[in-house]
């Protein structure tokens, strides 16, 4: 009997174990022009400081007068100016924007004449009609209060309604841009429900629209932080004018000029900072993956610095 063909095939067959691939080597790019602009930038970076550096100023005038009782003071009062405008702006936009969007025509005019102006004129021009209305208006009689406009119009007020009322013609075209970034059948169905117009309002569309209102509204803010330097027209005691005040006494002007910029900087950084987190957290649901925090960034920028180890 003839013993069957042995088919196994020799080292070279398929049998036959295969050789390792050959290691890859990984090369990492080099990033030339991010050097170079870092180059640059420090290079203009550290002109600007020496050309400050060499100019006459006493910067030793800062840190005296940082905590100077009246510099707070001037923070204190451009805080609460700041929250009580803001207040103002926000609820009267939000009721012209409802408004704005009304199909009654009278409402819809009268909202859109009220944005038309205010956006249309300065708002430091605003502060002085308002400041100025007394040479017109000797007294004002609302029915239910009289006074003498002197005693009425206050610097304090003066600045109130300036800033408030020029801020709700921004707010309302803001609110009334998130109202409509909602999906119209989102108001069908809650119709469909039997809920009222006013009800779907308040229920559906304004806490959906609140994601679209947010982000800008927290830059409003910090911009109404910085027009509030205006109100020294108006003679009211704000930060600029705790600053000027210091400086008249001093002769420190330039100083008292950056000490107030340092303070504006520290409250827009904080007010930044907490703009941030709002966002931050009325992003969830809407995007996959939340932005990163400013640490994370950090540690991001960190490790992108350190060079890649080469693959074995």
């Amino acid at each position: 009997m003839t013993n069957p063909v042995d088919k196994t095939e020799g080292p070279t067959g398929p049998s036959a174990t295969s050789p390792p691939p050959a290691a890859i080597k990984a090369i990492p790019v080099r990033h030339y022009g991010r050097w170079v602009s870092a180059v640059v930038v420090f290079a203009l970076l550290a002109t600007v400081v020496y050309a400050f550096s060499q100019g006459d100023i006493n910067y030793t005038a800062i840190p005296d007068y940082f905590f100077d009782p009246s510099i707070l003071e001037g923070v204190r009062n451009t805080l609460w100016l700041t929250v009580a405008s803001m207040v103002l702006g926000v609820v009267l936009g939000a009721i012209l924007a409802v408004m704005r969007l009304s199909k009654n025509p009278v409402t819809s005019s009268v909202a859109w004449g009220y944005i038309w102006f205010f956006r249309g004129t300065p708002v430091y021009v605003q502060l002085l009609l308002w400041f100025n209305l007394g040479l017109v208006f000797p007294y004002i009689n609302l029915g239910f209060y009289r006074d003498e406009w002197a005693d009425f119009m206050t610097p304090f007020m003066a600045a109130l309604l300036g800033l408030g009322l020029n801020e709700a013609a921004y707010m309302s075209e803001i609110v009334r841009a998130g109202i409509q970034s909602v999906d119209e059948g989102q108001t069908e169905a809650a119709h469909a429900l039997g809920m009222s117009h006013g009800k779907t309002l308040r229920r559906v569309v304004l806490p959906q629209a609140m994601r679209v209102v947010v982000p800008p509204t927290g830059n409003e803010v910090i911009n109404m932080l910085k027009t509030t330097s205006l109100v020294v027209v108006v003679q009211y005691f704000d930060l600029l004018r705790a600053g000027q005040n210091i400086a008249q006494t001093s002769g420190a002007t330039v100083e008292m000029l950056f000490l107030v910029a340092v303070w504006y900087l520290i409250l827009t950084t904080v007010l930044s900072i907490g703009q941030f987190y709002l966002e931050r957290r009325y992003a969830r649901g809407s995007t996959r993956n939340l932005p990163p925090t400013p640490w994370q960034k950090v540690r991001a920028n960190l490790i992108s610095l350190r060079r890649p180890e080469v693959a074995k």
